[in-house]
């Protein structure tokens, strides 16, 4: 049964409330949140948009080469698809890499990203791995 008239609200603070200051309760700092773990595929198409960038190659000339759409590369590029191991061949063989070259630059992102976030105070029971491990 609830105390509450009928119609008053009930509301649940999503964060917890602080003392005001002088009221003796030591208050805490707000900690900044911490970064989102990245997604792979924000890690693969930054690695697919470095290389292009860097041989000077434009999204028309590498999505020709690869043979696939102009728009599919743009999204890869950007994080905002998930491509097929094929897709993923083909815009690596494209700039002239191998696959594992490109989950190569794309690990090492990812380890550089770990690195940093171990600079922060977190650990991690797989930090010592420093190597690349995919599962399906």
């Amino acid at each position: 049964m609830s105390t509450h008239a009928p119609n008053e609200a009930h509301v649940i603070p999503l964060r917890p409330q602080t003392s005001p200051p002088g009221s003796g309760e030591a208050t805490r700092a707000p900690q900044p949140p911490a970064p989102r773990e990245p997604l792979w595929r924000d890690l693969v198409g930054g690695a697919l948009r470095r290389e292009r960038l860097a041989q000077e190659r434009t999204l028309k000339d590498v999505a020709e080469t690869a043979r696939i759409s102009m728009p599919y590369l743009s999204e890869l590029e950007r994080g905002r698809k998930e491509a097929s191991s094929e897709v993923l061949a083909a815009a690596a063989q494209a700039l002239g890499l191998g696959l594992a070259d490109l989950l190569s630059l794309a690990q090492d992102e990812l380890a550089r990203h770990a690195r940093s976030r171990m600079g922060r105070g977190r650990t991690s029971p797989t930090a010592r791995y420093d190597g690349l491990c995919l599962a399906a």
